[in-house]
């Protein structure tokens, strides 16, 4: 990643906000599961790498101009080669990408084969993990607002002197939010059994994470 965000940097490429972005969010993840943090660290550590990819792969397809570049990260990616939105609007256009249509399909990979095996005590536990994972989120927002937003962005050094911690929580509760929602849309896809209905679902996710890029302003 790192590699990445200096060659962004060095020509003004915003894509770097989100990639820095996650890049923190990712050491901060892999601490937490250095620490014992998670009740199935081994799974959780999986789930990262494996959602990392998603992201690269979107990227890879994008920078080499192919056709199957989901049209939710086609929106986050043409935003950061342009001026026309400011870096938190670029951050998160990329988080939504991320977590409202690559989340799904990653918790839909790593659950599918084992989810008819799993107790509803085994299955709580994957949620519980899936959970506990907003409250590093939650504590590594005000660091990507230090760090990466602040710089670019110097407005919010105003913004968060008149509201306090008001921002920072009001984007941690919405993460929360779609987080919750992503968990119910792999579920819906780990337990149909028709190929169609999963490809509906997969289009209707990706629909609703166009409409949120659309809300955070994204022209289209």
């Amino acid at each position: 990643m790192q590699e990445w965000i200096e060659r962004w940097q060095e020509v003004h490429d915003q894509r770097a906000i989100f990639l820095s972005c996650y890049r923190m969010m990712t050491m901060n993840m892999l601490e937490a599961i250095r620490r014992d943090e998670f009740s199935d660290g081994g799974w959780v550590d999986h789930l990262l790498h494996r959602f990392a990819d998603y992201y690269f792969l979107a990227l890879h397809a994008y920078e080499e101009r192919q056709e199957n570049v989901p049209v939710v990260w086609q929106a986050a990616f043409r935003a950061a080669a342009g001026r026309d939105y400011s870096p938190l609007q670029n951050l998160l256009l990329g988080v939504n990408a991320h977590i409202n249509y690559d989340l799904v399909l990653t918790l839909e990979e790593l659950l599918q084969p084992e989810w008819a095996e799993l107790s509803p005590a085994r299955r709580a536990v994957r949620r519980t993990d899936h959970n506990r994972v907003n409250r590093i989120i939650a504590a590594t927002i005000d660091a990507v607002q230090d760090q990466i937003l602040e710089p670019a962005m110097p407005v919010l050094q105003a913004v968060d002197v008149l509201m306090g911690r008001v921002d920072e929580g009001l984007i941690s509760g919405m993460i929360t939010r779609w987080r919750g929602r992503v968990w119910q849309h792999a579920v819906y896809l780990v337990e149909t059994s028709s190929e169609f209905e999963r490809k509906e679902w997969i289009e209707r996710v990706e629909r609703e994470a166009l409409r949120t890029a659309l809300w955070i302003g994204w022209k289209g």
